[in-house]
């Protein structure tokens, strides 16, 4: 079996090999679990829409969402709204979730703050009194100090870092001193990401943050951060590419074959050894039938 296979420079999405060759999952399941993974965040498009794009049968989409349900890839959850509307969220990962975990990943994402409702009556105006004070000192400007963020790494693959995201929240629903909101997931997903780029897995991290901690926490991103910088693993040891092979290359002697040279020779093996015959044979003879090696100490 020969294959050639060429890494896409782009327009690429990564998926394991445990989706692609899953015992229990059929072709219509992979094939809408990849379609729907590989939409760009900014499409937001139910599972039924990916289904008829990927061209699935009406039968067989509901087969493939039972089967990617039933292993973890895909969560589901129906909820009652104002004036008795439903909503259905779906939520679709590349990695098998629990009930508990897909919760604290749907918990996990920002919700939209609503807006401050208008004033039933009059407009805002300008404060009548008071002023900001000043600053004494030779009225220099005093602007308010900004937290300092934490340096993220920025080499660390998308996939990896929303994949140490789902790893940090599904640890923030489980361990009641670990709770992290939204932001704080946000924040430390690439250092979680980190950890999965050097060749750690979700129970490294899980027990780097929890062995040992402490009965009461006051910040909980704060540790984390502290936790995941300082036991960070080392990153695996540098193998050197192997150089690519030369390009086939015509001989120049006798025979006129193809072969690949190892460095810059221009002539095949057997007509190097020909060569090589013919010159000792030479150099044989112009000593007097005497062997060259022996004649040079002679």
């Amino acid at each position: 079996m020969l294959r050639h296979v060429i890494a896409p420079e782009r327009f690429f999405t990564q998926v394991s090999n445990e989706i692609i060759r899953h015992p229990r999952l059929s072709a219509n399941a992979v094939r809408l679990l990849i379609w729907q993974l590989s939409l760009p965040a900014s499409v937001d498009a139910p599972l039924c829409e990916a289904g008829k794009a990927a061209g699935i049968t009406k039968g067989a989409f509901t087969r493939a969402k039972r089967e990617l349900k039933a292993e973890g890839y895909v969560h589901e959850w129906r909820l009652q709204v104002e004036r008795g509307k439903w909503r259905t969220t779906q939520l679709v990962s590349p990695v098998v979730l629990t009930d508990t975990e897909a919760v604290a990943v749907r918990d996990g994402f920002p919700q939209v703050t609503p807006t401050a409702p208008k004033p039933a009556t009059g407009e805002p105006t300008d404060r009548s009194i008071g002023r900001h004070p000043t600053n004494t000192e030779g009225k220099k400007d005093n602007p308010p100090s900004q937290p300092s963020q934490p340096s993220q790494p920025s080499h660390v693959p998308t996939p990896l870092i929303e994949r140490g995201g789902l790893i940090l929240a599904s640890l923030s629903h489980q361990e009641h001193r670990l709770r992290f909101t939204g932001r704080d997931i946000q924040q430390l997903a690439a250092l979680a990401g980190e950890w999965l780029l050097r060749g750690a897995t979700a129970k490294d991290l899980r027990e780097a943050l929890t062995d040992g901690l402490p009965d009461r926490i006051h910040s909980p991103a704060a540790l984390a951060h502290n936790r995941l910088t300082r036991k960070m693993p080392e990153p695996p040891p540098f193998t050197a590419p192997t150089p690519a092979p030369q390009p086939l290359r015509t001989c120049t002697g006798t025979c006129d074959r193809v072969f690949r040279p190892v460095a810059d020779e221009t002539k095949c093996r057997d007509c190097r050894q020909d060569d090589a015959q013919a010159s000792y044979t030479q150099n044989l003879s112009r000593s007097n039938g005497q062997d060259p090696r022996q004649a040079r100490w002679a």
